[in-house]
């Protein structure tokens, strides 16, 4: 006989953006959304190095929302530590994933980061393990509604937050319970529009910017062309952090079209992200995924990801030879918190310039070095050295994959008259707790920001 009884657990992810790992169990089945790191400080890098709070052998199913590495990056750990069910996402996810994880390898192989304490950080994983883990991952196209056993049904759908993000509905005796994942900031520049939850009865969705709103897009658009504007005009280097996901492959389209449309004068332009460029590769050859603008200007001849004075560099001399190439120019390079990779050797080059620009066009988390260059200190310490800070220091947050505060609320309002509960998760305790209000208060919905590793009974 089944059971009946249905219960959620967040094991990671709540009071922090990062590390989603949330349990929905029955007496029978056990199934995993996401299996992320958790980022920014000391104290949440030594977490994930933590046991999991359930036993990985009992997880039958691991689900996952999108390819990022806090909702990624502790699978192969997973996997090491005794889970053999099975793994699933779309097809893209499953493709970036791959490269996410050979890309961890060899920054946890290149050298171990000692912690304040004298302790030392060792490898989460190996090669062995994340082979394993990727001979246990399947596909599941959008809308492909897959039966997993007698109790769960699972359908995907497009959260529009980066190529192949989804959120995942399960359905369980005729009920629905949905996870966002991240949602999208649509419209996207590149990506389809998150799709509308409109019949689910719980609802676990995120909350990064729960607490405020995006720039409109005009007005994002119009600043990013004014900031490219100045810096070149200034004769420094514009250095734009960016996540090699997405924020990447944005920021190279909106550059294509200002080139193409001659709205910037051509100077050199850098790729400097062997993850990002391998990550565009997918980008261009999934453009099925697009909205149908930007399928539109691919169908009419134009490399939305190529365009005159690009350079893609792949090894470390070329990236230090940027530095010898005369001003102005353009350097997008990871990590998109700065939290290592080679963006942090062009901020050391460039915070003492003051004709230079540094654009911070995403999420910074709290303890990392993008948010300390966010808040425009005087000086900063980088890797013992202490780095004047001289260069101009912008910040847009209308290019954030993430939704905003009233998108947010718009999103859960389209399935209000559904939704028994909504657990807000996926954000600092501020914005988290703000966006449950707000949800409360607007749409008369039970919201509320859950606890960590306490059951919640679904009835």
């Amino acid at each position: 006989m089944l059971s009946k009884e249905l219960q959620l657990t967040f094991f990671s992810g709540v009071g922090t953006v990062t590390g989603a790992n949330f349990l929905l169990e029955t007496i029978s089945t056990g199934i995993l959304v996401d299996c992320g790191l958790t980022q920014g400080t000391e104290e949440a890098t030594k977490l994930n190095h933590e046991p999991f709070g359930y036993d990985p052998k009992i997880v039958d199913f691991l689900f996952i929302t999108h390819a990022h590495m806090d909702h990624i990056g502790r699978v192969p750990k997973l996997v090491h530590d005794g889970f053999s069910g099975t793994i699933y996402s779309t097809p893209e996810t499953k493709q970036i994933s791959e490269l996410m994880f050979a890309d961890a390898l060899k920054i946890m192989n290149s050298k171990e980061k000692e912690f304040s304490d004298g302790t030392r950080e060792k490898p989460l994983y190996d090669e062995n393990d994340v082979n394993q883990t990727m001979s246990l991952w399947k596909t599941i196209p959008y809308h492909e509604s897959t039966k997993l056993n007698d109790e769960f049904v699972v359908n995907l759908l497009d959260a529009g937050h980066i190529l192949g993000s989804s959120m995942i509905e399960f359905t369980f005796n005729g009920k629905k319970i949905t996870f966002t994942g991240d949602s999208g900031n649509s419209p996207s520049p590149l990506l389809r529009d998150t799709e509308a939850i409109t019949n689910t009865d719980y609802l676990i969705m995120d909350s990064v910017y729960g607490d405020r709103n995006h720039e409109p897009k005009k007005e994002r658009d119009a600043k990013f062309r004014e900031i490219v504007r100045q810096s070149i005009q200034a004769g420094g280097a514009l250095v734009i952090p960016a996540f090699s996901v997405e924020r990447t492959q944005v920021i190279l389209y909106e550059l294509n079209n200002l080139v193409e449309h001659g709205q910037i004068p051509k100077v050199p332009i850098f790729l400097d992200s062997p993850l990002g460029s391998k990550v565009t590769e997918i980008y261009r050859e999934t453009y099925r995924d697009f909205n149908s603008e930007a399928q539109g200007q691919i169908k009419s001849g134009d490399d939305l990801f190529d365009f005159p004075k690009l350079s893609i560099t792949h090894s470390s001399r070329e990236s230090k030879d940027i530095e010898n190439t005369p001003n102005p120019k353009i350097i997008i390079a990871g990590s998109g918190m700065s939290s290592g990779g080679r963006v942090v050797g062009h901020e050391i080059a460039f915070l003492p310039d003051p004709r230079s620009t540094i654009l911070i066009a995403g999420y910074q988390a709290p303890g990392t070095l993008g948010k300390q260059i966010e808040e425009k200190p005087k000086e900063i310490e980088i890797n013992g050295e202490i780095i004047p800070v001289r260069a101009k220091i912008e910040t847009i947050s209308g290019y954030s994959s993430h939704k905003d505060s009233d998108n947010l609320v718009k999103m859960a309002s389209d399935t209000a008259k559904t939704v028994k509960k909504v657990f807000v998760v996926m954000g600092e305790p501020k914005s988290s707790q703000y966006l449950a209000q707000r949800l409360r208060d607007e749409l008369n919905v039970d919201a509320i920001v859950p606890e960590r590793a306490k059951p919640y009974k679904l009835s």
